[in-house]
């Protein structure tokens, strides 16, 4: 009888660790720490560069996955007139914007996200 409960017992921890492990593999570490699904991606309908006259540069601090990246661009893509592009690397976002762009703007944006802007150029 002690053998069957021990057998259930290493069963049951071999089976959370094939679905913690698939889990990790679908979804990837994730550094903040909820290990879920990226957001699905807000895309810009108008793709068109030359609507959008006016370019800077963020800034953005505490950016460290591809999750906190696609959260970031996807604040700035929710507003009308911008198209923002993120890259990961420098925590850099490109913004194109078909009116003049602000800083309180997207400080407020990206605080929303839980985010915080260092720079705008």
């Amino acid at each position: 009888m002690g053998t069957v409960i021990v057998i259930f017992v290493l069963a049951v921890i071999v089976l959370c660790a094939i679905f913690s492990i698939r889990k990790r593999i679908k979804y990837g570490s994730s550094c903040c720490g909820s290990h879920e699904a990226a957001p699905k991606k807000i895309r810009v309908r108008d793709k068109n560069k030359t609507h959008y006259p006016y370019t800077c540069t963020l800034t953005v601090d505490g950016m460290h996955c591809s999750n906190c990246a696609r959260r970031v661009e996807n604040a700035l893509n929710s507003k009308e007139g911008v198209w923002a592009s993120v890259k990961l690397e420098d925590n850099t976002v490109l913004v194109r914007s078909k009116n003049p762009v602000k800083w309180e703007d997207f400080s407020t944006v990206i605080s929303k996200a839980g985010y915080t802007l260092i720079e705008m150029n």
